[in-house]
């Protein structure tokens, strides 16, 4: 199986003080043809000039019905996508516990402290993303991922390594690939509307049309 993938909020290490609050993973199993044919269906219903669609032509108001057909039951993802969404503070919390036992200060320190003592790439949510990624789809794995200057031939071995189904991972320009592209827009929805919730804003409507795709029981997870 060859699964096509984007992230959406990632900022390296840097886990609180950035710009996102959110990390988001997004993985998609369509065909080339699937995917080409979701994103013209989107060019014809947005009516965007724009050179590549992002999330946020989804996310505006006036294209709400849009958004609302590519996650509900008729649209392209229905049974075919899965999003990884990562408080990052949660996240950093639970690895300061693992590390010191309590959280006693600000986690803007323990997020330095933490970055300087251990090999490069320890506290980066999408290295486990990928992992679980992995783990997801059943039998043998192929990802396509978008280009990213953290998965280096190194560290791809690396994932290799911890994660045997893992048969290779590509890394592509996202503007030549649909199924990229929409796992980029399943991506960037899904933080930006978890974001929104962990600022007191949940869209209720959007959310529970998300859950079906979000792995693990709850919005949150670690």
């Amino acid at each position: 199986m060859e699964i096509a993938c984007d992230e959406s909020g990632s900022e390296g290490e840097k886990l609180v003080g950035g710009v996102t609050a959110v990390f988001a993973h997004a993985g998609v199993g369509l065909t080339h043809s699937e995917a080409a044919s979701c994103v013209a269906s989107l060019r014809e219903m947005i009516k965007s000039p724009a050179v590549e669609y992002k999330a946020n032509h989804l996310l505006r108001a006036k294209n709400r019905w849009v958004l609302l057909w590519f996650l509900g039951p008729d649209g392209p993802l229905a049974g075919r996508a899965r999003v990884q969404l990562v408080d990052k503070r949660r996240f950093l919390a639970s690895r300061v516990r693992a590390e010191f036992g309590q959280v006693s200060g600000p986690l803007e320190l323990y997020n330095d402290l933490l970055r300087a003592r251990g090999p490069r790439g320890t506290l980066d949510p999408l290295f486990p993303a990928i992992l679980r990624a992995v783990a997801q789809w059943g039998g043998p794995v192929s990802i396509v991922h978008d280009q990213q200057l953290s998965l280096t031939v190194g560290r791809i071995r690396q994932l290799q390594q911890l994660a045997p189904r893992l048969k290779s991972l590509t890394l592509v320009d996202s503007q030549y690939d649909a199924r990229v592209q929409v796992a980029d827009f399943l991506a960037g929805i899904a933080r930006r509307v978890a974001e929104e919730e962990l600022n007191g804003r949940p869209d209720l409507e959007v959310i529970g049309l998300l859950r079906p795709f979000v792995v693990g029981p709850r919005m949150w997870h670690a």
